[in-house]
């Protein structure tokens, strides 16, 4: 006698459902039918993941909303000047500013020792870089790193790459 390939499955969520586990090993059959047992039917999965994309959309629009609105206020409190770009390209570039600079205040001032007028000569040269894309492009640096990149962008003497341009 064959083992069976056609399991009635009564789900989790209630639903039954038959299931051909015919593609699976004979042996590994009624382990499969038993952890299908324990999850939802297909139909119930798929509508609680809709939900949950739907919900996971909100709580990241209403991060964003906040980190938007702290990293301006943070901006005008510090005197930053306006980012050059995209209109998305500068919330971004605002946002990642303001993480760029905090981590490195962090790092440089409150962890290493810099002294104060140090870091606002560090935080001086940051108001020159006015392009959102450079901000972007720096979101994952190390925090310390920044004074060796904010020298590397303000240094106008180097070569280009590209000797045409």
């Amino acid at each position: 006698m064959a083992v069976k390939k056609i399991w009635m499955i009564i789900h989790a969520c209630g639903h039954e459902a038959e299931r051909d586990l015919g593609a699976r090993p004979a042996d590994r059959r009624a382990s499969f039918a038993d952890w299908l047992a324990k999850q939802d039917c297909t139909d119930c999965w798929r509508a609680a993941q809709d939900s949950d994309e739907t919900g996971k959309a909100e709580w990241l629009g209403a991060k964003r909303a906040a980190e938007q609105a702290e990293s301006e206020a943070w901006s005008q409190q510090y005197r930053m000047p306006p980012l050059e770009g995209t209109d998305r390209g500068i919330a971004w570039g605002i946002r990642c500013r303001h993480q760029v600079l905090a981590a490195a205040y962090t790092a440089l001032v409150l962890d290493a020792g810099l002294p104060e007028p140090q870091w606002e000569q560090i935080e001086n040269q940051a108001r020159t870089i006015t392009r959102a894309g450079w901000w972007i492009d720096q979101r994952t640096s190390e925090p310390g790193d920044l004074p060796e990149l904010l020298d590397a962008a303000v240094d106008t003497d180097r070569p280009t790459e590209n000797p045409f341009v």
